[in-house]
């Protein structure tokens, strides 16, 4: 089955999650069908492009139980939903301004049970709460993407890092992160994952 490839990375994860995570294939086949959120070359490979991609974060970062996490632009729901399985304690939020999309979220959330995410269609700019950590894969320039949730964070950090934006992109960075004018830490998931899509693809991390 594809979502072995998960157990392969994260041999520890619970009978329960590792059947939500199997049920991932047949819920975003249907939903794509219906509503675009995967390109069709990448439903085949759902496991490694999307699903993996995402828990490149649960590399760098493990939430813990009661931390708010917010992921910004969602999309279909990566990360937000892979990581919301591997952290059924902590609480996420996961936005879009594409209100199709999010349907698509809350259908394939409440299918497989998540009670730790919540999805709203909106931008970023109009969500009003306070987070330990953002997330987000590729929305924008980091430049651009950072005035959007500088604000928005809890000042209290209890993390093995400080609060902060957790982004996921891929290429070369050096020109986005100098024009960002931020000092981030990166971490480059070829070192956590053998397969060859990962070998240009980061976590970018920054301290708020």
């Amino acid at each position: 089955m594809e979502s072995d490839i998960l157990l392969k990375y994260f041999p520890d994860i619970t009978k329960e999650q590792q059947e939500q995570f199997a049920q991932l294939q047949e819920l975003y086949t249907f939903w794509n069908n219906q509503i675009n959120v995967i390109s069709r070359k990448d439903i085949d490979l759902l496991y490694e492009r999307h699903v993996l991609h995402s828990l490149g974060i649960a590399k760098v970062m493990g939430f813990l139980p009661g931390e708010n996490v917010l992921d910004v632009g969602t999309g279909g729901g990566f990360p937000g939903v892979p990581l919301a399985i591997m952290f059924p304690d902590t609480q996420f939020h996961l936005v879009d301004s594409i209100g199709k999309k999010i349907k698509v979220v809350s259908e394939v959330s409440s299918a497989i049970g998540l009670k730790n995410l919540r999805a709203t269609h909106a931008r970023a700019e109009e969500i009003k709460e306070k987070f330990d950590f953002v997330v987000s894969r590729a929305v924008t320039q980091l430049k651009d993407f950072y005035p959007w949730v500088k604000d928005k964070f809890n000042k209290q950090s209890k993390n093995k890092l400080p609060n902060g934006i957790l982004y996921l992109k891929g290429g070369d960075l050096t020109q986005e992160i100098a024009d960002a004018g931020l000092a981030v830490q990166q971490f480059y998931l070829k070192d956590y994952f053998d397969e060859d899509f990962f070998e240009t693809k980061q976590v970018i991390y920054v301290k708020i």
